[in-house]
């Protein structure tokens, strides 16, 4: 059995306290990791500014180039993993077989950290506006007036989830911005976040600047509290949780959405691709996945297109090239959330356009088929809801109207041309990221942040003068 060992400063270390997570599919032991506890990392962590030091010794351009050659030991060598070495072939094996990710989609999560490595520079010129590097190698800028910025704290930790390796490309600037990393990865997905540590190490980056702390609640809870700043994903009562601690950023449900303006809504067949890609693609896992599609008017018509499009997605075996659809590696959490669909639609006023059972068991596994729902008013229930496998509700809504009740949203793309609903849209403060056009939801760039700002996270402006 393959063991993942705690990495204290990028050292391994085998604790006395292991878990073991299993084959999802045949319920059998697969991997053992060691855990860390709340005292170990919170004594470790008393010589964090050391983490930072070891990057300091860098430039930024030096540790930029250092994570495009870190991209390739990632996604093409051999690469330590405990006592054993990991092929490329072996992580996609070991992250299928623990989080139910058909292998295609684990593929597609590896080749998008890989682009964030490899474009790292474009990354960090996105976060910092294009500021000059001096500005972080010398704590100033030349200029008038000079810009100097220093860092809110020696570390990031970060409390990493389950779901889908493509979240860890979130935190890999922190790196090239001289900011060590503290990282408690799920107990399903430890496969990315190690791999990524050590295709860093091997590219050069000090292994000091390395935490990895499998752990328990009470040992994420220590690394956020014992960070400078921290990075949390989580559902919605952990986002309530840490709501109040600026210094952590929070990365929750996306809630993102299509929208269709008035003078769209009558074209709506030309865009039902992007809808597509928006709902399905990385099997709905991602919070830049749409969950909504509002529309003043054809929603009954745009939601049976919809169905017919999703219909065709069913279960395959991991190793197809088609497959793409994941399963739930808890089959009760699966149950629970087809019962709240299930409960939502006994309301007036929603249909599920499928016409078939939503839950279903393939191979030992349990899934949740695409599903999409059309709800004739804002108000309902369903119109806002949001779940890990592709669904989505076609929501019929004023143009009017569509401000005030779209609420949050992670990702909006507007297919109007209509200035008064841009206009509006550009000035909520609801939306995080705006697409105008046909853009879907889960198209990002690299040098655009879709969720926080990590440099601005990580670092603060302060006025300087020199005589």
């Amino acid at each position: 059995m393959v063991h993942i060992p705690v990495l204290r400063r990028g050292v391994a270390y085998r604790s006395m306290d292991t878990t073991r997570t299993n084959d999802f599919r045949t319920g059998e032991p697969f991997v053992e990791i060691s855990q860390a506890n709340p005292g170990l990392i919170r004594r470790d962590l008393l010589r964090q500014a050391e983490s930072r030091d070891a990057l300091a010794q860098f430039t930024t351009a030096g540790l930029i180039r250092m994570c495009g050659e870190a991209a390739e030991y990632f996604h093409s060598d051999t690469l330590p993993l405990g006592d054993e070495m990991q092929s490329p072939d072996d992580y996609i094996h070991q992250v299928s077989t623990t989080t139910g990710l058909p292998y295609t989609l684990v593929r597609r999560n590896m080749a998008k950290i890989h682009t964030a490595l490899s474009e790292m520079e474009q990354v960090i010129r996105g976060l910092t506006r294009g500021l000059d590097f001096a500005a972080l190698d010398k704590g100033v800028a030349p200029g008038s007036p000079p810009l100097s910025f220093f860092p809110r704290g020696s570390t990031l930790g970060v409390v990493l989830p389950n779901n889908s390796p493509g979240v860890h490309s979130l935190w890999l600037p922190a790196i090239a911005l001289k900011t060590a990393l503290v990282l408690k990865p799920g107990s399903a997905e430890p496969w990315t976040p190690f791999r990524i540590i050590q295709a860093m190490i091997r590219a050069g980056i000090p292994h000091e600047a390395f935490h990895f702390y499998p752990s328990d609640h009470a040992g994420a809870g220590e690394i956020l509290r014992s960070t400078g700043r921290g990075m949390i994903f989580g559902d919605a009562s952990t986002m309530r949780s840490y709501g109040n601690d600026a210094r952590i950023e929070m990365h929750g449900p996306g809630f993102s959405k299509i929208v269709l303006g008035e003078d769209a809504a009558d074209r709506w067949e030309h865009y039902l691709d992007v809808m597509v890609a928006s709902i399905a693609d990385n099997s709905g896992r991602s919070c830049v996945n749409a969950s909504g599609v509002w529309t003043p008017r054809h929603g009954a018509d745009i939601a049976q297109a919809l169905a017919q499009r999703l219909r065709p997605i069913q279960p395959l075996p991991a190793d197809d090239a088609a497959a793409a659809l994941a399963p739930f590696v808890d089959a009760s959490v699966a149950r629970r959330i087809s019962g709240v669909i299930d409960d939502g639609l006994q309301q007036p006023g929603a249909r599920d356009m499928m016409g078939r059972d939503r839950l279903v068991v393939f191979g030992r596994a349990t899934y949740l088929l695409p599903t999409i729902v059309h709800c004739t008013s804002p108000d309902h229930t369903l119109a806002n809801r949001e779940y890990l496998f592709p669904f989505a509700s076609v929501v019929e809504c004023a143009q009017s109207e569509l401000l005030s009740h779209i609420g949050p949203s992670l990702v909006i793309t507007a297919l109007t041309e209509d200035e008064r609903l841009r206009r509006d849209l550009l000035n909520s403060s609801s939306v995080g990221r705006l697409n105008f056009g046909p853009i879907a939801t889960n198209h990002l760039t690299w040098d655009q942040p879709h969720e926080g700002n990590l440099f601005d996270h990580l670092y603060a402006r302060r006025a300087f003068q020199a005589a």
